[in-house]
């Protein structure tokens, strides 16, 4: 009898394809083959095999099976499928997240092999030539390196091609084999931090590796010593042949994680983010793949990995919005970590300063597990808050004149302030004060934000960017100015205030450069007197020992927002940039300028105490029957016209039959324009996932079918964090 197998294709499409299992060729779900698709020889993955096939339709066969054994196990796959029925996105591009790009494109699943580099034994450098200078500091280096060095990172190190091959045809260099990684180790392994007594308390609180399946969310205070908790559970929990999974949300904190972490686990530290190239991510992949026991740090793609003996997961600022993807296959890393450890059956801890509110009402209902660890490490204690008052009050780079005397007393005592801006560029607008023009985005609903360093006029939202004009563009008046802050007008302030003290700018701008993180934060960790001036970047997990002030220059951004989930995200973001002061043996301070300081989620936040606050917003979304109460998921879409968008989206609501669902809208987003394109959305509420994923399922259905113009484009988001 004829085989049937059932291939996923990396295409957004919501169906699967038929093809003829040739005779002989034996394949099983989870493998790559190659397909003929059309005119075409694509990659595809096996779903199913043994499937009845269609009646009265001839199909083509498999072209070719590329490894005997399935790039995705088990537990990998289930967890895609999953998400693919949860998050109503096509199955095959649900799938092939678990691939690395190379493997999406076909390319052999084998370690790709890479040059080393070692200096040839009694290599004589008197025989360089005198003018070769940087081959003699190439082979200096070398010399000094202690294994063979991969190509990549000399060239990393500014050493070029040419002193190599140099070098080589001299012979006082040779190609070496890779030195073996499994099994190595730092020679302080075992040499973890002492824990403090609260530490210990809380540790003893976290689940045994025995017990399978568990959720714990580790509430821990900013400072409070998180990561030394993560590693020693690491180090009990995870037998010597078992993987584990540490998921971080910015790629910017993975440098830092990694350093510690391979303190004390060594080379079984492996990372996985974007910013790694095909050939760095084809090797991590195919050490999980392969079961080395690795210990993976990466941001939320990580999730996805094929991990053959997964012992424990670690979410760590189980809170940030970051782990929830933004375009395309919208998932949450967090949730697919705490289902990815339920399919493993091992325990997953989620760790916060500031939880999630869904994760709170999880703990505080005992679905997770809630230990909490209210004591900052050592000798630190948490800050102290205060609100500024700015109204009515002269403003230089949006600060205060408190503030500016708070950061003078800091640096005169040879201390580190940090400032928070949670606007990059100069400021967000240009206006003419004779007519009042302002400087509009021509493809989007918003403002152009003006960089001062660039001279430009930048989109944050489309990437369009113009050239500064000299005068108004519309009454030609040269009174065409710069209105509010952002990092860099904050950071002239803070130059031309402190001359003598250095201002160091942590924006996106000023960290787009591979490894220019690195080289800001060693420079800060010296504990020199210095001045950081930073958007969201610098309110993420790092310890700066040194820092004494966290000046917050606007804090109400959040306060009147039309989204609900804004005060908590306001909340998060202060008290995690709060976090970054006093957190060695200097006591810290915290000024929030404001100009709405009788708030009372304000003053309630100075007392910084979270639970309090969490609780409270839990209380009013119950009130007001929102997540995590109700399910929400809403329908997105876009087209050449606003008209087109409202179209589908009226079109879609005339489908729900389920009187459960309650909808809100269609209504035009509040960007309405991006792009030159006109988005519009359609919110869904629901007392039970059920019905509502359903209802979904159809309507995806039912859009998948409806005729349409080829440039209108509908997306569901489950679990939608903005719901602007």
């Amino acid at each position: 009898m004829t085989q049937t197998a059932r291939i996923a294709l990396s295409r957004p499409l919501r169906r699967l394809f038929d093809y003829r299992v040739p005779d002989g060729m034996h394949i099983q779900p989870g493998q790559r083959v190659r397909i003929p698709f059309g005119r075409q020889s694509l990659v595809g993955l096996v779903v199913d095999t043994g499937v009845e096939p269609p009646a009265g339709i001839r199909l083509r066969p498999i072209s070719a099976v590329l490894e005997d054994w399935p790039a995705l196990p088990d537990e990998t796959r289930t967890l895609l499928q999953w998400a693919a029925a949860y998050y109503q996105h096509p199955l095959g591009e649900c799938l092939f997240m678990g691939l690395p790009p190379a493997l999406r494109r076909g390319r052999p699943a084998e370690q790709p092999t890479e040059t080393h580099w070692a200096v040839t034994p009694g290599a004589d450098a008197a025989t360089l030539p005198t003018q070769a200078k940087r081959q003699l500091a190439l082979l200096e280096w070398l010399s000094d390196q202690d294994r063979p060095v991969p190509q990549k990172d000399i060239l990393a190190a500014g050493f070029a091609r040419a002193q190599l091959k140099a070098l080589a045809e001299r012979q006082l260099i040779r190609e070496t084999e890779a030195p073996d990684r499994v099994g190595t180790a730092p020679a302080d392994i075992d040499t973890l931090p002492e824990l403090t007594p609260a530490q210990r308390q809380a540790f003893e609180q976290l689940p045994d590796p025995g017990e399978g399946f568990t959720a714990t969310l580790l509430y821990g205070i900013t400072g409070s010593g998180k990561t030394e908790l993560y590693l020693h559970y690491i180090k009990q929990a995870l037998a010597d042949d078992q993987q584990a999974l540490v998921l971080v949300p910015e790629i910017n904190l993975t440098p830092q994680t990694v350093r510690r972490f391979t303190r004390y686990f060594g080379e079984r530290i492996a990372v996985w983010h974007s910013a790694l190239n095909d050939g760095e991510r084809l090797q991590t992949w195919l050490r999980i793949r392969h079961g080395e026991p690795v210990i993976v740090i990466g941001t939320r793609s990580a999730v996805t990995l094929p991990f053959a003996r997964l012992g424990t997961v670690i979410v760590d600022e189980e809170h940030d919005t970051s782990f929830k993807q933004g375009e395309g296959f919208r998932y949450s890393g967090r949730d697919l970590a705490v289902y990815r450890a339920h399919l493993n059956q091992c325990p997953v801890i989620l760790g916060s300063a500031t939880p999630s509110i869904e994760s709170w009402q999880n703990a505080t209902s005992g679905k997770y597990r809630l230990v909490k660890l209210e004591e900052r490490a050592g000798k630190a204690r948490p800050p102290a808050m205060r609100l500024l008052d700015i109204r009515s009050r002269p403003l230089e780079g949006g600060l205060s004149p408190r503030a500016l005397q708070a950061v003078r007393e800091r640096i005169e005592r040879r201390e580190q302030v940090l400032v928070f801006v949670n606007r990059r560029g100069f400021a967000p607008v240009m206006m003419c004060f004779d007519c009042g023009h302002t400087s509009e985005c021509p493809r989007c609903d918003s403002r152009l934000t003006y960089h001062r360093r660039d001279r430009a006029l930048r989109c944050h939202h489309c990437d369009f960017q113009m050239a500064v004009p000299l005068t108004c563009p519309n009454c030609d008046s040269e009174a065409y100015k710069p209105i509010g802050q952002g990092t860099e007008r904050t950071e002239d302030v803070l130059q031309s205030t402190f001359p003598d003290t250095p201002v160091i700018r942590v924006d996106r701008d000023s960290t787009r450069n591979r490894g220019s993180i690195d080289r800001i934060l060693e420079r800060v960790n010296t504990g020199e007197p210095c001045i950081l001036v930073g958007t969201q970047m610098l309110a993420k997990g790092h310890d700066f020992p040194n820092v004494s002030l966290v000046v917050v220059v606007n804090a109400d951004g959040g306060l009147f927002s039309v989204d609900f989930r804004a005060p908590e995200q306001l909340v998060q973001t202060l008290l995690q940039v709060s976090g970054r002061a006093g957190r060695g043996v200097i006591p810290g301070t915290v000024l929030i300028q404001t100009c709405h300081s009788e708030h009372p989620l304000l003053n309630q936040l100075c007392n910084g105490n979270y639970p309090a606050l969490a609780d409270h917003i839990l209380a009013e979304r119950e009130a007001l029957s929102l997540p995590p109460y109700r399910a929400m998921a809403l329908l997105r879409a876009e087209a050449a016209t606003m008209e087109e968008s409202l179209a589908l989206l009226d079109a879609a609501k005339a489908q729900i039959r389920d009187a459960r669902i309650e909808t809100w809208g269609p209504l035009p987003a509040v960007i309405a324009r991006r792009a030159d394109r006109h988005r519009a959305q359609l919110v869904f509420l629901c007392d039970r996932r059920g019905p509502l994923q359903a209802t979904l399922a159809n309507l995806c259905h039912f859009l998948e079918n409806e005729k349409k113009p080829a440039t209108l484009k509908w997306q569901v988001d489950i679990d939608p964090l903005e719901t602007g």
